[in-house]
């Protein structure tokens, strides 16, 4: 099974970075889950990020606010984006 390539920043530079099978994030819409082969997409989140690893753990991240990007398989979270 295919998987995204996670990248996480902040100001300061990389929070985390590796491969994931799923990307569950927080919109004003609701929880939204990225999967491979996710269409191009782009949201503000906020509250919760779970990173569901290619080895299935999960890595939780609280976010007060930020950006949510994809493209290709490849995620883009910037945190700290108001």
């Amino acid at each position: 099974m295919a998987n995204l390539t996670v990248t996480i920043r902040d100001r300061k530079g990389v929070v985390w970075e590796g491969a994931a099978a799923a990307v569950t994030g927080r919109n004003v819409a609701g929880a939204f889950d990225v999967l491979p082969e996710h269409s191009n997409f782009i949201s503000i989140i906020s509250k919760k990020l779970v990173i569901k690893t290619a080895d299935k753990k999960i890595r939780e991240f609280n976010v007060e606010s930020g950006i949510l990007q994809v493209r290709e398989d490849k995620v883009m979270i910037y945190l700290g984006v108001k």
